[in-house]
């Protein structure tokens, strides 16, 4: 993880205006509210596991999550910088950034519940109703 130091930067009348990690936090959750949940999905290349894993993550989305979410793509092997920015390790790994807490979820996206349970929108232990 890289620390970033804040920045001061003086606007056109002088007055010093702070650009910091807490500004960019406060960016991240306005955009929350507008979308909820911001989530990257990372896959490696367009294989049949991957495919499974676009398919299962939007339809969950949708189901539970229609109109809240953000879901970006990321294939690690056209992107090996954000994949080892992000410390994937393996692929499909699916992160939830917003609504905090931060959540990683590996492997099979084609288990409803256990996705929904990585998203924080179902209970560990309990069973699909209604």
């Amino acid at each position: 993880m890289t620390a970033r130091t804040p920045r001061d930067e003086t606007d056109s009348s002088g007055s010093v205006q702070r650009n910091d990690d807490r500004s960019n936090f406060e960016a991240a959750a306005q955009a929350c509210g507008s979308a909820g949940y911001i989530l990257r999905l990372y896959i490696a290349s367009l294989t049949p596991r991957s495919m499974v894993a676009i398919r299962s993550v939007k339809e969950i989305c949708e189901k539970h999550l229609q109109g809240r979410y953000e879901l970006e793509i990321i294939d690690i092997y056209e992107h090996p910088t954000l994949a080892k920015g992000e410390q994937i390790v393996a692929a499909p790994t699916l992160i939830k950034e917003l609504p905090l807490p931060l959540r990683r979820l590996i492997g099979d996206m084609a288990d409803e519940q256990r996705v929904l349970v990585g998203l924080d929108l179902r209970a560990r232990g309990t069973g699909s109703r209604g």
